[in-house]
């Protein structure tokens, strides 16, 4: 797996990568007891509070615990070999040259992923995460999906579902005989603090067990989306944990182990586990054969941070603000509209760890989601009905940009500076300036023209924003924004939120201490 080396990133708990089509669902197998089954785990769970060992409990736990491997080609294109055309171009591309023998042409080359799964059924169910099945790039195939038990009998799988949103993949095993099998748990109980023991295949070395305590619940790590949602923990996850279960004292699963936070791609006691009361919807569905379907609202979403908060006077961490509504998506169908604070979804609060994303995927498509909305200061309801979710690449391409930023060599001229409270020169956004800033054409607002270094805003706008509104206000002309932020400051507001276009990204809010 390629590591993402930048400083604490996040990355899957892979030691490579591998993926394979759907298959059909095989026939079940003879009925047998779970290895987890309930009540069967008191005699060897060890007590609670402080155990003095979990051998009891893993000797029962371990041989439902599976490593997964893929066997994958990869296409690499090769540099065209630089004595073609001369006496030398047969002897370095036959001893393995720059060209390799077939003067640039693209060779394949074999692969192999690994990672970690647990059985759930007798009949050979095997849950782990897509990215342990998927191919490592676009240029590679899955070729073979290997299961491989503690007893070292190896089974080549099928492939019989996978969501790539929540990283899950359900494979199928056939053996002549019924297979140990584990139990989803309630993980809803976990609190902080619980003792947690996690089964899998770090760097290859099979049945690797840690265990330590749960860190946090409904923990959101910022990668945004549906499923940004995990169970935190200590226990040791590395490269190749990717797909092992992670049972509680009862030994239940109660997570599936996907991602580590990291400097150099090794443990530093920060792991994260997709949560049994998500995954086991999604692995029940994958199991008949069905496709995940979540629902939407067609809307780019911002946390409503302490600043932006403020220049509205709401509490802090008192829903998300809609940045964008799709037109002619549900949401703008709806009613629902940009600078709406959402504060609620069919009467279930939106926090921090509860986000507007993940209440709304949880209303089937096709239902009505209530959204209690906070518009302009005052509270107000919105109805939405909801459709599929689309998938993720395709959500990045409707509501994500370009980056493109425009710097300082631009020849857009300073306008005279503008008394408006928040250290920014605007002037009216003509059709020459948008070609120039690189706006879409039917964007309509001021751009900036400078930005007083000293300011809050020198530390959050660059020339060559677009500043479309003031705290919902249309600002057209420099004067709109002085009024605005002046009524702001009449007010006994600290800040005022501007509504910003930057490029070819999509427009989003940004708060600003008034002068």
């Amino acid at each position: 797996m390629t590591i993402v080396r930048y400083a604490y990133a996040l990355t899957g708990a892979l030691l490579l990568g591998g993926t394979a089509a759907s298959l059909a669902l095989q026939n079940p197998a003879t009925a047998q007891s779970a290895q987890n089954e309930p009540g069967s785990m008191q005699a060897s769970a060890p007590r609670a509070g402080a155990p003095m060992s979990f051998a009891d409990m893993v000797a029962k736990l371990q041989p439902a615990v599976v490593n997964i491997s893929t066997d994958q080609k990869v296409t690499v294109a090769q540099p065209a070999n630089p004595f073609a055309g001369t006496p030398f171009a047969e002897l370095f591309g036959q001893f393995g040259g720059r060209g390799g023998g077939q003067n640039g042409a693209p060779i394949t080359r074999e692969a192999q992923s690994l990672g970690s799964g647990f059985i759930i059924s007798p009949d050979g169910y095997v849950v782990t995460n897509n990215h342990v099945v998927a191919p490592g790039n676009s240029r590679a195939t899955v070729e073979a999906i290997r299961v491989t038990l503690p007893d070292r009998k190896e089974y080549v799988a099928k492939l019989v579902g996978r969501d790539a949103a929540s990283d899950l993949a359900l494979l199928k095993i056939n053996s002549p005989t019924p297979l140990p099998y584990v139990r989803f748990g309630d993980s809803e109980g976990a609190r902080v603090g619980d003792w947690v023991v996690a089964i899998g295949n770090p760097f290859g070395l099979g049945g690797t067990v840690t265990a330590g305590i749960v860190s946090a619940v409904h923990r959101v790590t910022g990668q945004g989306g549906a499923n940004d949602r995990f169970i935190q923990t200590d226990a040791s996850i590395n490269q190749g944990n990717s797909g092992g279960p992670m049972f509680n004292l009862k030994g239940e699963v109660i997570g599936i182990n996907s991602q580590i936070f990291s400097q150099s791609g090794g443990n530093i006691g920060i792991g994260f586990a997709i949560p049994a009361e998500d995954a086991k919807p999604i692995i029940d569905t994958l199991m008949k054969g069905k496709t995940v379907q979540r629902g939407y609202i067609g809307v780019a979403i911002q946390p409503l941070t302490d600043d932006i908060a403020a220049a509205l006077n709401l509490p802090k961490n008192s829903g998300e603000i809609i940045a964008r509504a799709e037109p002619g998506g549900p949401a703008a169908k709806g009613g629902l509209r940009a600078g709406d604070v959402v504060t609620r979804v069919n009467g279930k609060q939106v926090t921090p760890e509860t986000t507007l994303s993940y209440l709304v995927a949880n209303v089937a498509p096709g239902q009505q989601a209530r959204l209690d909305v906070i518009r302009d200061g005052k509270p107000t309801t919105v109805t939405v009905t909801t459709t599929v979710r689309p998938a993720e690449e395709q959500l990045a391409q409707q509501l994500g940009g370009d980056g493109e930023s425009f710097g300082d060599d631009d020849s857009a001229e300073d306008a005279a500076p503008t008394a408006n409270g928040i250290g920014v020169t605007v002037q009216p956004l003509t059709p020459a300036i948008a070609r120039q800033v690189g706006v879409d054409s039917t964007v309509q607002g001021v751009v900036v023209a400078a930005v007083d270094p000293a300011s809050d805003a020198g530390r959050k706008l660059r020339r060559g924003d677009v500043i479309v509104s003031v705290n919902s206000v249309p600002a057209r002309a420099a004067t709109d924004v002085a009024r605005a932020v002046q009524a702001a400051k009449a007010a006994g507001r600290p800040q005022v939120l501007l509504s910003v276009v930057r490029g070819r990204n999509p427009a989003g809010f940004i708060a600003v201490k008034i002068k």
